[in-house]
């Protein structure tokens, strides 16, 4: 892939668009490869960085009268004004609907998480690479019906030129620098809410602190202390 479209190699908010396709309740169910709610997680760290930096975002569902059901809301609940694109057809690039509303961005790269990773995600991904798209896979913002299928599906549009990455390294490729404070305490917020420790320096610190403390004990302490 061509990485002239993009900062020497890295995405920035004016680079890239995100595309969320059939998060949807129907399609949670049958994921298998990573747990549910560590999925929603990362669906919601790229949700949040896309928001906070003012990337692009595209929503779709497939089928979501009859099968899939509405997007999960606090997906929705995260871009209120917009309204997303139903579809029938399991690939959303054949969906002219969503091929317009991907032009109109005026992107070249495309951050792309979708369920189920062995059809809503790589069929789109071929095609658009086809078309000269810069394609990254959100991977664990992805999920298929069993590991073997996500994985296979990864290795296939890595072949073809995509790019893995995860939610949380899109965060921080769009943050990139802790001197820029335009969004540092956003960047924090959803950090302390979705990925652990980080984001907690205080208590982290502390954490750090003890552990070298403890390791400076005397021996007969240490072990008075286990």
């Amino acid at each position: 892939m061509s990485l002239g479209s993009t900062d020497r190699g890295l995405l920035t908010s004016d680079n890239c668009a995100v595309i969320f396709i059939d998060h949807q309740p129907q399609m949670f169910f049958g994921v298998a490869n990573i747990d549910r709610q560590d999925l929603l997680n990362n669906v919601l760290v790229l949700a949040k960085a896309a928001k906070i930096f003012r990337v692009p975002v595209i929503l779709t569902a497939v089928e979501s009268k009859d099968f899939g059901g509405n997007i999960t809301p606090q997906l929705l609940d995260l871009f209120p004004a917009q309204v997303p694109i139903e579809r029938s057809s399991l690939n959303s690039w054949d969906d002219p609907k969503l091929v317009a509303t991907v032009k109109k961005t005026a992107r070249k790269n495309f951050l792309i998480a979708a369920l189920w990773t062995e059809a809503s995600l790589v069929f789109p991904a071929l095609q658009m690479l086809e078309e000269g798209y810069g394609v990254f896979a959100v991977e664990d913002a992805s999920g298929g019906t069993s590991k073997t299928a996500h994985d296979a599906a990864i290795r296939r549009i890595e072949q073809a030129g995509a790019v893995s990455v995860t939610a949380l390294q899109v965060l921080l490729e769009l943050q990139r620098d802790w001197s820029q404070k335009d969004h540092y305490e956003e960047v924090l917020a959803v950090m302390k809410e979705h990925c652990g420790a980080y984001g907690h320096p205080p208590e982290a610190l502390r954490l750090v602190l003890r552990a070298n403390h403890f390791q400076t004990m005397p021996a007969i302490r240490r072990s008075a202390l286990l």
